[in-house]
């Protein structure tokens, strides 16, 4: 089904007349409908820890790895996922990894009420919510061809941005929906904490069975294939020749990869370094403010002209954000870490944005149809960081009994990836001018 028979987003009369309503249609549905794909995702980020306060014994290595397997799934998803928009169509995919994350939604609803649940169900029902992981680069890769290359970072930045709140709301919203007896009350009754009050752990999931359902039907109905879009693997795999597909895949890891990582790390490191402050609670602002300001950095760019140099001095932000974090980590100032933690996040948020940006102007003329596989496909190896950092985090702290030297090891990474984008897109004789 589709609205669309011809499609010229650069023809500026085309664009302004029948291309722009059609791109904006689509582009809508697609945000809302990657922003369930990133509660999916997160599901096991806050449900995990209450398992066994329902009558669960798993330890905390298992529930670690409940944690952990959906960000390390849904990266490697990431990989076949960017290919399925040229191989079937956009629309096409969209509806069928959005209907699929109600697999998931449900199994894990039913699952947490029965603490006989086995450790192999629920590390299978944990590696299906790497559905909504695997969702982001097929959806980058379906939208970033519906816009004109001066509107690309803008439009990117909107549907990865408001698209990553879906980290935020699902931490917001899922300690305060288990407390919701009406939605329990209609799903298999209340589970009994030790002190006596009642919990509805099934809601995490089950809540968001409707929105899912609503979305796969309006993509159904309202989003379009584009003509002349469909590539076959061997085509698309021709991006795996491409130098620059693998710099912007380690740059684009620096700040995605970052920021989901740090995201799910966020709550832990909090509770590990400053067990007396009670700020675990507010882990959620940092992944709200990144998300929030991803569009941004794809609308300064597009505004200078240069997603590189937007990337450049970002990642100079990210490094001072960084070193301000270990200063009042050792100095044992909750505040302060708090704050520099949310520029961290902000950073992120900014580079992913104007990364994503610069991609459409390093693949043009004859590899102009690699720039969506390319988009896909970078994002799916940044999005190994939600798994690579926690653990990274985990070994500094047991190793050292500090996440010091986690932070520096990522502050090294920082220096390395400013090199790299200097070198390559924004000094004056850059080979590549994006």
């Amino acid at each position: 089904m589709s609205r669309i028979t011809q499609w010229d987003p650069e023809n500026k009369v085309y664009w302004e007349q029948e291309g722009k309503r059609h791109a904006r249609r689509n582009l809508w549905i697609s945000i809302f409908a990657l922003m369930l794909a990133f509660i999916v995702w997160q599901i096991w980020s806050v449900t995990a820890v209450r398992l066994n306060d329902v009558g669960f014994s798993f330890s905390e290595n298992e529930l670690f790895t409940l944690a952990a397997l959906p960000g390390l799934v849904g990266a490697t998803f990431r990989i076949f996922f960017t290919f399925m928009p040229g191989i079937v169509g956009g629309r096409n995919w969209t509806v069928i990894s959005t209907g699929l994350l109600l697999f998931p939604a449900i199994g894990i609803g039913f699952a947490v009420q029965n603490p006989e649940t086995s450790f192999m169900t629920m590390s299978i029902l944990a590696a299906l919510c790497g559905i909504g992981g695997g969702n982001f680069s097929s959806s980058m890769a379906n939208i970033s061809p519906f816009y004109p290359k001066a509107e690309k970072g803008t439009a990117n930045g909107l549907n990865a941005g408001i698209g990553n709140l879906g980290v935020s709301i699902v931490q917001f919203v899922t300690p305060i929906i288990i407390f919701t007896p009406w939605l329990g009350m209609l799903t298999g009754g209340a589970q009994i904490l030790q002190d006596g009050s009642e919990i509805f752990l099934q809601n995490a999931a089950f809540i968001w069975v409707v929105p899912i359902t609503i979305l796969t039907i309006l993509a159904f109905f309202g989003m379009d294939n584009l003509p002349g879009m469909k590539q076959s693997f061997k085509e698309q795999a021709a991006i795996f020749k491409e130098k620059h597909m693998w710099i912007m895949a380690w740059l684009y890891t620096m700040c995605f990869g970052s920021f989901i990582g740090y995201a799910a790390a966020f709550p832990l490191l909090i509770r590990q370094e400053f067990p007396d402050s009670g700020g675990a609670g507010l882990a959620f602002l940092g992944p709200l403010v990144g998300a929030a300001i991803r569009p941004m950095g794809g609308w300064i760019s597009d505004k200078i002209g240069s997603g590189a140099k937007v990337t450049f001095y970002d990642t100079i932000l990210l490094l001072a954000a960084t070193l301000s974090v270990i200063y009042f980590l050792n100095n044992q100032q909750f505040t302060g870490f708090l704050i520099s933690f949310i520029v961290l996040f902000l950073a992120t948020g900014i580079a992913n944005g104007s990364t994503f940006r610069m991609v459409p102007f390093i693949f043009v003329d004859d590899k102009a149809k690699l720039s969506a596989p390319v988009l896909g496909f970078i994002a799916a190896i940044g999005a190994y960081g939600a798994f690579l950092i926690p653990k990274i985090f985990g070994w500094s702290i047991n190793s050292t009994g500090s996440a010091n030297l986690a932070l520096y090891l990522f502050l090294a990474y920082y220096v390395i990836s400013l090199l790299v984008c200097w070198y390559f897109y924004s000094r004056k004789n850059a080979e590549v001018k994006c």
